[in-house]
């Protein structure tokens, strides 16, 4: 098939990737041949999060299957903002800020998409939009734009409520201008994101068919909330980045074995490599042997974001950590780590407080509820109390293990001078 080895979009509508997509007959041809696509990323923080996941690892697939993805950091819309899936504008950031983040962005990816030998690309929009003359596209770009169709739109619609700026209005014109201008210069005829951006690609499409009257394709890709309500990517402690040093590859771990039950065989198929013949029977395992499938996927997603090594080493933490109640004593150096001043630990120090101080509670009410209903332990030991006083006769060569019901750990140390 001219270079591809089996039609892509075969894989993602398999593995749950596809919410809408233009023309599913037309997209499958075009992509019977190596096509060129793009997924743009703002670079809001000097990380991306689980949340991205997703579309990253439809380009993996992308990129597997034969075909040359574009990542586009966002250095121009970021300085804009983007209303999508927004109730409220982001707070405007500095070009340096933006710059700095979409740098640390690049090296990230690079961790999931092959860029060597052309293979890929990672570009900055801010190449190509800062040097645009206000004037100039409107009269070349903007006069394609139907206010009244823009305002159907459901980013701008939910937006309306409770205010749009006019600074985020210009957004779509700036999203549609990227895909037009990565067309004429690279030839992409396929854009992909989150369905929250479904209208922003269909402007590009239409923008493209209106300048140079051809046809190109967008996919979107659900918006994905675990079976529990929750977004993908939130814990009680925060975002899960993909930064080693946001998020240790031990918690990154930790963070897909405490996964529902039930989201993971979806879970295996959208966020690993593993063939979907090994996933339809990790899916069959039930009750106790569930906890199998889950170290699976723990694995492999850690694996693809921080490599094997450090994959290796958050399972076998993992797997000592657990053996702890049994009286094994195996606290591993990958155990997120909070230090206390030795005088704190001299003194006492209440284990509601240190529970909330160290991040294992969000607040020291949940601390206190989750002490008094037997979940909270020190050195393997429940506490029967929630104002017990944790000291230095806690620490066991020099260190003390909080456990915060079955799953979460934190190892407590005293800070060196």
């Amino acid at each position: 098939m001219n270079g591809v080895k089996e039609n892509v979009l075969d894989i993602l509508e398999q593995r749950g990737f596809v919410e809408q997509i233009t023309d599913r007959e037309q997209a499958r041809k075009l992509l019977e041949s190596p096509v060129v696509c793009y997924v743009g990323f703002d670079p809001t923080a000097g990380s991306l999060h689980v949340g991205s996941l997703l579309p990253i690892m439809a380009l993996v697939h992308m990129q597997r299957a034969g075909h040359k993805p574009i990542v586009v950091i966002g250095g121009g819309t970021a300085l804009v903002g983007d209303p999508s899936g927004k109730t409220e504008a982001r707070p405007l950031m500095t070009k340096e800020q933006v710059d700095k983040n979409a740098e640390a962005i690049k090296t990230q990816l690079s961790r999931f998409i092959d860029f060597s030998n052309d293979k890929a690309l990672a570009l900055n929009n801010a190449d190509w939009l800062l040097e645009l003359k206000y004037i100039d596209f409107l009269r070349e770009i903007g006069r394609h734009f139907s206010v009244n169709r823009m305002l159907a739109a459901e980013s701008y619609r939910i937006r309306l409520k409770t205010g749009l700026s006019f600074l985020e209005f210009n957004y779509m014109l700036l999203q549609a201008y990227d895909f037009w201008y990565l067309f004429k210069h690279y030839n992409c005829r396929l854009q992909m994101g989150g369905n929250d951006q479904w209208g922003n690609i269909l402007a590009g499409a239409d923008l493209i068919r209106r300048l140079e009257g051809e046809v190109v394709h967008g996919i979107t890709f659900p918006l994905l909330v675990t079976s529990s309500g929750i977004k993908m990517g939130k814990t009680h402690k925060g975002a899960v980045w993909l930064d080693p040093e946001l998020t240790s590859p031990y918690e990154y771990y930790q963070y897909w074995i405490n996964q529902d039950d039930r989201d993971i065989e979806r879970f295996l198929r959208i966020f690993t490599l593993l063939p979907m013949e090994e996933i339809s029977k990790l899916a069959q395992l039930k009750g106790e042997e569930i906890r199998y499938a889950k170290e699976v996927l723990a694995y492999e997603a850690t694996k693809i974001c921080h490599g094997k090594e450090e994959a290796d080493k958050a399972r076998a933490t993992s797997r000592a950590l657990f053996g702890w109640d049994k009286g094994e004593k195996q606290v591993s150096e990958n155990v997120p780590t909070y230090e206390i001043e030795k005088e704190r630990l001299q003194q006492g120090i209440e284990a509601y407080i240190l529970f909330q101080e160290s991040g294992l509670c969000k607040t020291r009410s949940e601390a206190r509820r989750l002490i008094s209903q037997g979940g909270a332990y020190v050195n393997g030991k429940r506490l029967s109390s929630f104002d017990e006083k944790l000291t230095l006769a806690h620490l066991n060569d020099e260190e003390m293990l909080l456990r915060a019901g079955k799953k979460r750990y934190i190892k407590i140390k005293v800070k060196q001078r």
